[in-house]
């Protein structure tokens, strides 16, 4: 599971951060509205927890701002102190997947974070079209202009967060944490499953869909754009 806290309440973050950590989830932190949008919007998570009362942005133009702008829509389960029906009904308006009251019980939050990624991936679609490129989930099989690709599993999962974050490129980080969770390989064999998936993916066709973004990781590119 990959994570994303939004909480300016330091003492709640760090109690949080060390619960999930112990149940070997990677849990991204920001301390406030602007910085977790933008965490949001450039990183691919199961679960967004987001609390209402941050300083620099409320909470509920946070949830609003993700749930419009998001390229994968993540669930997000709001983490407050305000507990009025009126409350929960704003948040739920603006796009939240679920609510928890503070002060929260850890062991439930695991539980509805596990259910919010499940429930995800049910309702996420089994077709994926990037351009050219089409991915069937559910067959795990991939075409480009038509043309079935010859992929690896691990080639079609790359080929997968790449589709799923497009037009945003995906960090090595991210990529090797998808793929191998908390034992990854040695950082050659990322480099091995790249050059592979370029030459299912690109080989065959007349310009090259699989970029390298310097010093960040790799994207996916529809336009044939010479300058990335």
């Amino acid at each position: 599971m990959k994570v994303l806290l939004i909480e300016d309440n330091t003492t709640i973050a760090t109690q949080i951060v060390e619960f999930l950590g112990a149940h070997q989830w990677q849990v991204d932190y920001a301390q406030n509205g602007q910085q977790g949008a933008a965490l949001a919007l450039a990183e691919i998570f199961d679960v967004i927890l987001l609390d209402l009362n941050l300083p620099d942005i409320d909470g509920l133009q946070v949830c609003q701002m993700i749930k419009q702008q998001a390229q994968v829509t993540p669930p997000i389960l709001m983490l407050t102190a305000r507990d009025s029906f009126e409350d929960k009904s704003a948040g739920f308006h603006q796009g939240a997947d679920d609510y928890l009251t503070k002060p929260v019980d850890l062991r439930e939050l695991v539980l509805r974070c596990q259910a919010l990624a499940r429930r995800s991936n049910l309702h996420q679609s089994q077709i994926i079209q990037v351009g050219p490129l089409q991915l069937d989930l559910s067959a795990q099989t991939a075409q480009r202009d038509g043309q079935s690709l010859t992929l690896t599993s691990i080639g079609f999962q790359l080929l997968t967060l790449l589709a799923q974050s497009y037009p945003q490129p995906v960090s090595r980080t991210l990529i090797t944490h998808k793929l191998w969770g908390e034992s990854p390989p040695d950082s050659d064999s990322l480099k091995s499953h790249i050059y592979s998936l370029r030459q299912a993916l690109d080989k065959p066709f007349p310009h090259a869909m699989l970029k390298t973004v310097m010093n960040l990781g790799y994207r996916l590119d529809i336009n044939n754009d010479p300058h990335s």
